[in-house]
């Protein structure tokens, strides 16, 4: 029953997150603990988000990688 819970805990945040972050939308990385995240204030566009809450972005520098849910913040530009 918890298994279940969880799972559906987990649909309805990456429902919420594919909702306010659908691919298109522009974004400015304000924190990302990676050695190889881009500098805070690059900005970049979402291409989606995964089955686990990562929010995908193809960064204006080159970098693809994805933010991570309760460990990176952005913010929306566009």
């Amino acid at each position: 029953m918890a298994e279940k819970i969880e799972k559906d805990a987990i649909r309805a945040t990456v429902g919420m997150l594919r909702i306010n972050y659908p691919k298109g939308t522009r974004v400015e990385l304000i924190k990302m603990d990676d050695v190889q995240a881009p500098p805070i204030g690059t900005q970049g566009t979402v291409t989606g988000v995964d089955d686990i809450g990562t929010i995908m972005v193809d960064w204006d520098n080159g970098s693809k990688l994805g933010l991570v849910l309760g460990e990176d913040r952005c913010r929306k530009i566009k």
